[in-house]
């Protein structure tokens, strides 16, 4: 590389190696304000966040940053870039173009109304109180609004948020995909409601101790190889994940006492999200490609380990005798019991409670509300009757308050619209590469039976976690399964798994 070229990579770098530096501390500040932080240091907290996030934006925005781009583009650089730092050059342009549309002081004001709308939704989840979180969702929604202008909309208004979530998806693909999910899903949950061989799951109507609940769910992360020298598991009331850098991947869930299974699901889950971003490549450091490629194969993952491994009949041959030991005198029945008893399919009114099959119907439900928002134009005061008719029309049940139904997510409160179709595709990314795990590990299920997890953490580290952003979703795909993305795979798993359970 000449001299030249040299120079501008290496200020380029620096470049990048700050505005990541923000970030990280923009992630802790976020954090924090989820997992404990006084309520009465909410208002100024938000302003700190708003504040370093305008200077990351500012740096990424820069007359600089764009001088810097068109060098490194320049026939004279571009062909001596690695393909990391080609990568990097060409999602920083991506970023670039699409930032500089966004004035500074609009977007430092919507960082700040976020941060608050984020704090506020818990309380008001609490109290059920829709009402007062209506100002700040519609606040939120005309940000997003404004902005869709200055980005100029693609095909849909919506398609526009769906891109910065998952690369080149759009609503026309969406609809197609999802209304091939109803056609073979809703018969099959029909079936399985006529199936006169139900699970029972009285037995799982206890108190349960959230000390042994946490300490079961740090044995289990430990058992899937998350890093505790790299991570911690804390509590938030609602679940999440949060990826400062591969040596620092937190995590938190919640205990319920009347529910043994709550934590322990939501714990995997978010432990298969840490695992991707602990397990990146140490040469994309420091760099905006040093996380996941988008958010539905980021749920791949999550969904992977909490339902295909975590609700599997050969997990539970393992590690249920070990939960019986956390509940002394509590669980007293038999692993395939207990198998059946996690994999109940039933309507339900909280997402992240539900089956793996109505799941898909939850998502589903959001997905149709939001393409309503942005593309019919529905405003924040419609939504709780919107929600309560589609759960009504997609799940047959209505929800009692408005806690339990358009307040139960914490997703709209920071803006991330397009966010939730992640969840189902991630759901049928997740399938097709265990299609794929299954043929190259043929061993597969009776390593999980033996607690062997690693191997498995270490074929996903070896296929999709070191590359971070360096692939796109669908060339991850291609490149892991030898097809694009296909959902049938998903269909059949699931067919294949609840047949066999409902004896259908």
């Amino acid at each position: 590389m000449s001299e030249q070229a040299s120079s501008t990579l290496k200020e380029f770098r620096e470049q990048i190696k700050q505005i990541k530096g923000y970030e990280e501390a923009i992630a802790l500040l976020h954090w924090d304000m989820r997992t404990g932080a006084p309520r009465k240091g909410i208002a100024s907290r938000s302003e700190a966040v708003g504040m370093l996030s305008a200077e990351a934006f500012k740096l990424s925005t820069s007359e600089r940053m764009g001088e810097l781009l068109e060098k490194l583009e320049g026939p004279a650089s571009s062909g001596e870039l690695s393909r990391i730092d080609q990568k990097l050059v060409e999602e920083t342009r991506k970023e670039y173009d699409r930032n500089r549309k966004i004035p500074p002081a609009l977007y430092q004001e919507y960082v700040i109304l976020t941060s608050q709308a984020e704090a506020y939704w818990e309380e008001a989840k609490d109290k059920g109180d829709y009402a007062g979180f209506e100002p700040y969702l519609d606040k939120i929604i005309d940000y997003n609004n404004r902005f869709i202008d200055l980005w100029g909309p693609k095909e849909t208004r919506y398609d526009t948020l769906l891109d910065m979530y998952e690369p080149d998806m759009t609503t026309a693909e969406l609809d197609r995909i999802f209304g091939g999910l109803r056609t073979r899903l809703v018969p099959l949950a029909a079936a399985i409601a006529d199936s006169p061989y139900q699970p029972d799951r009285s037995f799982l109507g206890q108190t349960y101790s959230p000390e042994a609940q946490k300490q079961f769910s740090l044995y289990i992360l430990r058992e899937m190889g998350y890093d505790f020298e790299a991570g911690r598991l804390d509590e938030s009331v609602h679940p999440f994940a949060t990826g400062l850098n591969p040596g620092d991947v937190r995590i938190t869930t919640r205990y319920l006492e009347d529910d043994v299974t709550s934590a322990l699901f939501g714990t995997i889950h978010e432990g298969g999200h840490a695992l991707y971003e602990q397990n990146i490549m140490k040469d994309l450091l420091y760099t905006t490609l040093c996380t996941g490629t988008s958010m539905g194969i980021h749920e791949s993952q999550s969904r992977f380990w909490e339902n295909v491994i975590g609700r599997s009949k050969p997990f539970w041959q393992r590690y249920f005798n070990v939960l019986q030991k956390h509940f002394p005198g509590q669980l007293d029945t038999d692993v395939d019991s207990f198998y059946r008893a996690i994999n109940v399919v039933q309507p339900s009114l909280i997402r992240i409670e539900a089956d793996e099959l109505t799941y898909n119907l939850h998502i589903i439900i959001r997905y149709e509300i939001e393409k309503m928002i942005f593309n019919e134009g529905a405003k924040a005061a419609d939504l709780p009757e919107i929600w309560n008719l589609k759960y009504k029309e997609y799940l047959g049940i209505t929800p009692p308050n408005n806690k339990d139904g358009v307040l139960q997510d914490v997703h709209w409160s920071g803006g991330a619209f397009g966010y939730f179709p992640s969840y189902s595709l991630g759901n049928m990314y997740a399938a097709q590469f265990t299609n794929t795990l299954e043929n190259e590990m043929p061993d597969l299920w009776e390593r999980v039976g033996k607690g062997d997890l690693l191997p498995v953490k270490a074929w996903l580290s070896d296929k999709i976690y070191k590359y971070g952003r360096l692939e796109t979703p669908s060339e991850i795909v291609k490149r892991v399964t030898g097809k694009p993305l296909d959902p049938t795979y998903l269909v059949s798993y699931l067919e294949n798994k609840y047949k066999e359970i409902y004896k259908l």
